[in-house]
């Protein structure tokens, strides 16, 4: 990888484009052996053109003058060859002509870009998704130090090849809290990220041409977890004898039998509660992450454990239906719940979520539209991903097929007696 540049300033006539006796002054920089040429657009009498100096001859007052602008072109162009050292910007030729002519002043950057996107999103966005877009942006910024030594390039470099390289970057990148490389569909999340930025960059006509145009994305089919019937109740029927243990349990649990996730479940109040059309304890809420609004027919787990948080100070205090706990400490709580319970799967708050869809609805024969839209989702092939073959659930349904069948007459096999069957 080159970390010094080679960089040059030529100045000469070109001889074939002669009118009416003079020669036309060009500039030709040169960096790390790509070259551009300038018009300068200053003619001279090509005998008064020192070829080897690159400067006028003679003593007139026009000579020394255009001597002097020379001078002051070339000081210049090494002011714009040290700035773009300084601002850590990727030196090219171009890069120096275009600050010479004044063109691309205001052009608009990759990190200008980024910065844009998350200053304006971050009052739109969760904290959440915030933050994957940071992790994003911090990739970013090391594969432009990494590939171009450069703290920044503009848009205008951007093209397929830029793409394929990132994507190899995040790929062989070892983070150093971690020794394993970016999983498959952990790259493609940052490439997903970048690909909206880029988007946006486009649509604020930033940029004329999307570099993603015939990039093709390609994630791999994850198996959502999600907790079995048994180790559903075996965490239901702990008894923590820590007091954070057993709010942790609950506001799982009571996950389990909503759909809803952290966010949401911390944002609840009594406002949220409502009694339906069938006599029965409605949730009305939002998700946070997509604004949808979801409707949930609350199901006795869940409304006891809502039931029982009712007089907790901390809920009490803050208008929230549970105390508030921070999504990372949960979580770390959640694991040493696991080990009491003698679950080894990696249990998450989101895993709750996973468990309504699957062993809490699904398993138990709610139609897959329902519970799309008590998860929220705005399209049912987000919900078709939960919609897995239980080995419980397919057990019952092949039970109820053989009472079907049992009560089926089959009427005998009649052959054909003078069917010959010569071979």
């Amino acid at each position: 990888m080159r970390t010094t540049n080679t960089f040059g300033i030529q100045f000469f006539v070109k001889k074939n484009k002669i009118r009416n006796g003079l020669a036309p002054i060009y500039v030709r920089i040169t960096v790390n052996s790509h070259r551009v040429e300038i018009s300068l657009k200053r003619w001279i009498d090509p005998n008064e053109w020192n070829t080897e100096k690159g400067t006028c001859r003679g003593s007139r007052e026009a000579i020394k003058s255009l001597n002097h602008f020379l001078n002051e072109v070339k000081a210049s162009m090494v002011q714009s060859y040290q700035e773009l050292q300084i601002q850590k910007r990727r030196i090219t030729a171009d890069e120096i002509k275009n600050k010479f002519l004044g063109i691309g002043e205001e052009d608009n950057s990759l990190c200008k870009l980024i910065d844009y996107h998350n200053t304006h999103m971050k009052d739109i966005l969760t904290w959440g998704t915030m933050k994957n877009y940071f992790t994003t942006q911090k990739y970013v910024q090391k594969f432009l130090k990494v590939r171009f030594s450069a703290s920044d390039i503009s848009l205008t470099e951007l093209n397929y090849r830029f793409i394929t390289d990132f994507e190899y970057f995040l790929r062989t990148h070892k983070p150093v809290d971690h020794h394993k490389p970016i999983a498959n569909n952990g790259v493609m999340k940052h490439i997903e990220r970048l690909r909206k930025m880029i988007n946006l960059a486009v649509r604020l006509e930033w940029l004329d041409k999307d570099p993603f145009a015939k990039y093709r994305q390609k994630f791999e089919k994850v198996s959502r977890g999600f907790l079995t019937q048994e180790e559903l109740l075996s965490i239901e029927n702990l008894d923590p004898k820590m007091p954070r243990l057993k709010v942790v349990r609950d506001l799982f649990v009571f996950s389990c039998y909503s759909g809803l996730a952290y966010i949401d479940v911390m944002q609840l109040t009594t406002q949220n509660l409502t009694r339906g059309n069938d006599g029965e304890q409605w949730l009305i809420t939002s998700r946070k992450k997509t604004k949808n609004s979801v409707h949930i027919p609350l199901l006795p787990k869940a409304l006891e454990i809502i039931q029982a948080y009712g007089v907790h100070p901390r809920a009490v205090i803050a208008g929230k239906l549970f105390p508030s706990i921070s999504n990372q400490r949960l979580n770390s709580y959640l694991k040493e719940i696991a080990d009491l319970c003698g679950i080894e799967k990696n249990i998450t708050f989101h895993l709750a979520r996973h468990t309504f869809a699957t062993t809490v609805t699904l398993t138990n024969g709610v139609p897959i539209e329902s519970v799309s839209k008590m998860l929220g989702h705005s399209k049912i092939t987000t919900t078709q991903i939960y919609a897995k073959v239980i080995e419980r659930k397919l057990s019952g349904d092949m039970k109820t097929l053989k009472e079907k069948l049992s009560r089926v007459v089959l009427a005998p096999n009649r052959l054909d007696t003078n069917l010959k069957t010569d071979l």
